[in-house]
Order: C-alpha cells, then sequence, then structure tokens
C-alpha cells in the first residue's frame, strides 16, 4: 500500500479528534494584542507535541506571547523541513459570547478557526498521523508556533527566518484561498509609510495669507501617490487614514496620513519604496517627512517554490486530489520565509471568513488537507 493510501485510510478515522482540538483551540481565545491570553493555545499545543516526542520549548515574549518550538528528535543531526503557524487571532476577547464556537454538519464556525487554528490542526495531526504508522520523513519536521503574526511577527521575525535559513524548505499552515482550497505560490510584499506635512498655523478669517496649509500639501502628496499605482503589475500605493487640522477656522499646521504600498515582486518593492521616499512637496514655507517602508518582502513563485508546489501536487494526485494554486494580495509569515528557502503557502483549511463575522472551516476538507501535508512531509 502506497503511503497516500496508507495514510488516507488512517485519517478517515481520525475526523472526531481533529474537530475536539480545533474547538478546544478555538475556545481559548488568544488576540494577539493581549499576550497572557496567548498561554492557552501554546498550553494545549506544547502538549500535543510532548506526546510525539518532540523537543519543545516556549519562549515568552516582551510584548507578544512568544512562540512555541517544537522539534523532531532528529531534527540536530538530519536536514530539516519548516511546519509555520500562528495562534495568535484579530478576534478582541469575549467574542465567543457574541460569534460561538458551533459545529453544524460539515461546517465549524468560530473566531480564529479559519486563521488559523485549523491549519495549526491540521499540522499537528499531520505529525501525529506520521508517528502512529511509524512512518519517518526523509527531513526532520520543526514546528513554530507564534502569537504575533497578525501584528507583523513583530517579536519572532528573527527566529522565523532564522529556521527557515537552516531548513530546505518551509511549509505554511494558512488557510487555503477560495472554495476549491488553492495553495499559494505567490503573495504581494506588504508595507506601510507614514507621511507628515508640516505648514504654519494662522488664522483663516484674520489673516489666512500667513499660514501653511498643511491639508493642501497633503492633497498633493496623495495625487503624487495614487500616479504610483500600477495594478496590473500588482503594484499600489492606497492612502487609508489621514488627519490633519485642529479646527475649521484655523489654517492646518500639519497633516498626517499612512499608506498601505503592496507589491508582487521583489524588484517592483524596492522601485515602490524609492518611489515614495523621493516624493517632494511643491508647497512652499511647508516641510515633508516620510518613515516607515516594507515589511514582509514578496513570497515570488520562485524556481524552489515552484518545485515544492509540484511535490505538493503530485501527492495530491496521489490522493485523487486535482490542486490548484493561485497568487494573492495579502502577506503571512511565508513571505519571510521564502527569501531563504523553498516555500508553500495556504497547506492549512478550506473555508472562509478570514478576520469576518461568518469564519469557518469546512470539517471533511480538513481531514483531507491533513493527509495531504503528511503525504508532502514525507516527500524528499
Amino acid at each position: 500500500m502506497s503511503h497516500s493510501q496508507l495514510l488516507l485510510n488512517h485519517f478517515s478515522q481520525q475526523r472526531h479528534d481533529m474537530v475536539a482540538l480545533l474547538a478546544d483551540l478555538v475556545a481559548a481565545e488568544s488576540p494577539s494584542d493581549a499576550p497572557e491570553t496567548q498561554a492557552g493555545p501554546i498550553g494545549i499545543l506544547y502538549e500535543q507535541f510532548e506526546r510525539l516526542g518532540y523537543h519543545v520549548r516556549h519562549t515568552p515574549g516582551t510584548r507578544t506571547g512568544g512562540y512555541l518550538l517544537a522539534r523532531h528528535p532528529a531534527a540536530d543531526t538530519r536536514p530539516r523541513q519548516l511546519l509555520l503557524g500562528h495562534c495568535d487571532t484579530v478576534w478582541p476577547a469575549g467574542t465567543l459570547a457574541k460569534m460561538p464556537l458551533e459545529v453544524e454538519g460539515d461546517i465549524l464556525r468560530g473566531p480564529g478557526s479559519f486563521d488559523m487554528k485549523g491549519g495549526l490542526v491540521i499540522g499537528v495531526f499531520a505529525l501525529r498521523a506520521l508517528h502512529d504508522l511509524g512512518l519517518e520523513p526523509p527531513l526532520a519536521p520543526v514546528f513554530l508556533v507564534n502569537t504575533d503574526e497578525e501584528i507583523g511577527s513583530i517579536e519572532s521575525r528573527p527566529m522565523i527566518e532564522q529556521l527557515a535559513a537552516d531548513s530546505a524548505r518551509a511549509l505554511i499552515l494558512e488557510p487555503a484561498a477560495g472554495p476549491s482550497g488553492a495553495l499559494k505560490t505567490a503573495r504581494k510584499g506588504i508595507g506601510d509609510f507614514e507621511i507628515v506635512v508640516r505648514g504654519r498655523a494662522a488664522h483663516a478669517g484674520l489673516e489666512p495669507e500667513k499660514g501653511v496649509n498643511a491639508i493642501v500639501g497633503m492633497a498633493e502628496i496623495v495625487r503624487a501617490l495614487a500616479a504610483l499605482n500600477d495594478y496590473p503589475r500588482g503594484v499600489s500605493a492606497s492612502v487609508g487614514l489621514i488627519n490633519g487640522g485642529v479646527r475649521s477656522n484655523v489654517v492646518p499646521a500639519e497633516c498626517r496620513a499612512v499608506v498601505d504600498v503592496r507589491a508582487a515582486t521583489v524588484a517592483d518593492a524596492e522601485r515602490l519604496e524609492q518611489a515614495v521616499r523621493e516624493l517632494t512637496l511643491p508647497l512652499e514655507g511647508a516641510t515633508l517627512e516620510i518613515s516607515g517602508g516594507f515589511d514582509r518582502p514578496p513570497l515570488e513563485r520562485t524556481p524552489r517554490n515552484a518545485a515544492l508546489w509540484e511535490l505538493a501536487r503530485e501527492a495530491g494526485v496521489e490522493m485523487g486530489l486535482a490542486l490548484e494554486e493561485t497568487a494573492v494580495g495579502g502577506g503571512s509569515d511565508g513571505n519571510l520565509t521564502s527569501l531563504h528557502t523553498a516555500t508553500l503557502d495556504g497547506l492549512g483549511p478550506v473555508g472562509d471568513g478570514a478576520h469576518a463575522l461568518h469564519e469557518h472551516v469546512i470539517l471533511s476538507r480538513m481531514v483531507e488537507r491533513a493527509a495531504l501535508l503528511a503525504a508532502l512531509l514525507m516527500k524528499s
């Protein structure tokens, strides 16, 4: 019997236990901005990894809940493969009261179920299957669970990049794309700029000519930013927030804007960042300050990433699954690993509603995805 058929048969018996673990994780609410709540899912996962005989360590954070690192016993002596996921969510504590955990037929609903506690369950059960079936993967698995992905991986990024550089590949357990469950072979790079225009205040009625209107200056900057958009290339500069002035009868002395920037390639990200930094202000008496930049580089469909996708596609064919690939505009920690090693994203659950009230996963597809991940872990 092939590995694929063995795994499919095994996972057909695992649905109940997978649902139970996912329900426990969803019930342990864990918003990114409440580090103390991360002890809930971290404790649950710590126990799961220990049962597999993995070496497990929780590293506390200073501004976050830190991260959990689980290493296969052979990870120090053999080449490694990295599994990556996060247990923080965008939902504030208390969300379960108005958005309760519910299982109805093939659907499990609840905050964080899709993004991305379902992916963590898939990862745990894939490793458990290999352990229970006595299957030894050619690359020793190392599993990092961070608590700050939704806020930019502000503390876990150095460890993510170090582990990626030391691994033959990175498997990202973020949700799949769309109802087909497409894997993500490309993501846009993401960044933010803060732009400040400073002018000079004056009474808008008595002596407006003595003022320098910072909002007028910002209008020129917004116009220049709009000219940088190149949507067909996947390049965008979106002014999402503007704040300026104090009263309608005062010429505003300051105006601030926050700009979301995205690009599909590293080269375009570099060009866009340079263009924003080189903006000039054609308003006499005003000054311009620009800070920020790209935080996550693009995840490009590089040759090594494409080769990893092909391995996953082959594993799917062996299971009778016709997998698809896609590119998405949002970022993940896969953007960080792709600079260092072959990366495949979107290996998590099929469902819908990330960051939305209808967040849910399809349970039968979770079983399927766990079998796929386990099969991919056995590929060399």
